[in-house]
């Protein structure tokens, strides 16, 4: 897919999961620099053998983990111009009351408090002579219920509004999030293994990988993200954008005049609310 943008500078934090390796390596193909993150030693060692990159281990459930990475990555004086989050897991798998409680505030913190921390402290190493940008993955239950996955869901509700309110508050960035629909990647492995917690869903995740149906492609998934930055804060800056079904390609232009026009579109508000 077509990237018009010019040399960046890219931290994807979580790189060696699936979406993660798939971004770096077309950003990287594409001539951008690429950073990041890895949680598993053996694989995030392995990949700066076998590309060169800046990459730091960190495992964000461990607030001094990410202290360091972080650290290690401002010793390269090197401003991030694009800034994507890609770790997530879908644990504790099961209704609220069922679930180990701790565990569910541990997936509540990696899906999206921990998520944050990250930016927190990376924000004052963006680039800042210019509109720098935030890119966060949405997840299942924006419309409706999402049972048995409460604490990702909730988690993902937080970052949408967390992407509204980021990109009010900051003039200097673009803070949006994208829902990426079905995409083949280990995630599902949780929901495989849990078939009792995960209730109506494991059915629905066998049937989608049993299918053979690739769902959403990683170029897909690469492009929204590019629309979303070369568009910039005035159109897409705290929405909630998906994949899949928003009209972003072939350049987007109905989307872009909807966008312009309705402050409101693609963000979290109360259905049916009647103004004064």
């Amino acid at each position: 897919m077509a990237n018009n943008l010019s040399a960046k500078n890219i931290f994807i934090l979580g790189i060696t999961s699936d979406i993660g390796i798939s971004l770096a390596m077309q950003y990287n193909n594409d001539g951008h620099r690429v950073f990041g993150t890895y949680r598993n030693k053996d694989g995030g060692k392995k990949l700066i053998a076998e590309t060169g990159w800046d990459l730091f281990h960190c495992d964000i459930a461990e607030k001094k983990s990410i202290e360091k990475s972080i650290q290690l990555y401002t010793q390269l004086s090197t401003p991030w111009d694009i800034f994507i989050s890609a770790v997530g897991t879908t644990e504790p798998l099961g209704k609220f009351f069922s679930c180990d409680f701790d565990s569910w505030d541990q997936s509540v913190r990696i899906n999206c408090t921990d998520q944050l921390r990250v930016l927190h402290y990376l924000y004052p190493h963006r680039r800042k002579e210019s509109v720098s940008h935030v890119a966060f993955f949405a997840g299942g239950g924006t419309n409706n219920a999402f049972p048995n996955f409460s604490a990702y869901c909730a988690s993902k509700i937080m970052l949408i509004k967390m992407s509204e309110l980021l990109d009010d508050e900051n003039d200097d960035l673009n803070v949006f999030i994208v829902g990426p629909g079905w995409v083949r990647t280990k995630i599902h492995d949780q929901v495989l293994n849990c078939p009792e917690g995960a209730g109506e869903s494991y059915q629905k995740v066998k049937k989608f990988l049993d299918s053979g149906d690739q769902g959403t492609s990683r170029e897909s998934i690469y492009g929204c993200i590019n629309w979303c930055v070369e568009q910039g804060k005035e159109v897409a800056g705290g929405r909630n954008f998906s994949v899949v079904h928003d009209p972003w390609r072939e350049g987007g232009k109905g989307l872009i005049t909807q966008l312009r026009e309705n402050p409101d579109k693609f963000k979290l508000r109360r259905s049916g609310n009647v103004e004064p």
